[in-house]
């Protein structure tokens, strides 16, 4: 399959047109965070980094921990950032940039989300960690894309979102890795569902100076229970 200019945006140099990163820049375990500023964070306990690039709120250090080559890359706020980020990454690993055509065998990246989130039950402390075991989404973006399915804990959260007074939200949800919970399984960490809101004030219930519409969500989902989750 061929991608077309307006398709695939790849930069005079090379580079993938948002992340300014060229395939070769990347290693196939990334580690994503939100802000840009984490990124070095992250990549400090790094034995060494050899590549980093920044253009717009997307950074990227490229680096290796012992003989484990990994990079770190910042996606901004907001899950449309999100659909650019791993767009872009894809089309680096499965995309031949000199052709413009699919590379016949797929590779698959192994990503690794850390960022940061408010709690929806009290009995979390301020400053725990976190390992989520399933997410929810709340804005619009995986209605773009095919495949998708509101079955089992999807459907009672649309009802639940639906009985709050937001008629036209329509949540998705997607387990989490099991490989990747297996290897943070034994780490202590707090598990649970976590959900992403389309904003940061009125979809979390925050009011500043405005009418906000319906029972705010994290009252609603406070009480949520899903297979013991």
């Amino acid at each position: 399959m061929y991608f077309a200019e307006s398709e695939l945006i790849i930069n005079p140099d090379g580079s993938i047109y948002h992340l300014h990163l060229r395939p070769e820049e990347i290693a196939h375990t990334i580690i994503t965070v939100g802000d840009q500023d984490r990124v070095a964070e992250v990549s400090k306990y790094f034995d060494r980094i050899e590549f980093k690039t920044h253009k717009r709120e997307f950074v990227t250090h490229t680096g290796y921990v012992g003989k484990k080559r990994i990079s770190v890359l910042s996606t901004g706020i907001g899950t449309d950032n999100i659909d650019i980020v791993w767009n872009e990454l894809d089309a680096l690993v499965n995309i031949d940039f000199e052709t413009r055509v699919a590379r016949p065998t797929k590779t698959s990246l192994q990503i690794i989300r850390i960022g940061t989130s408010g709690s929806l039950q009290e009995d979390l402390p301020v400053d725990s960690f976190l390992m989520s075991t399933g997410g929810m989404g709340l804005d619009n973006l995986l209605h773009f894309y095919g495949g998708f399915e509101r079955t089992g804990i999807a459907e009672a959260l649309y009802l639940l979102v639906q009985q709050a007074g937001y008629p036209n939200v329509i949540p998705y949800y997607a387990d989490a890795d099991p490989e990747l919970l297996e290897i943070f399984a034994q780490q202590g960490f707090a598990t649970g569902i976590t959900a992403s809101c389309p904003g940061f004030y009125a979809p979390q219930g925050r009011k500043i100076n405005y009418v906000l519409r319906g029972t705010p969500l994290s009252k609603v989902l406070s009480g949520f229970r899903w297979n013991n989750q």
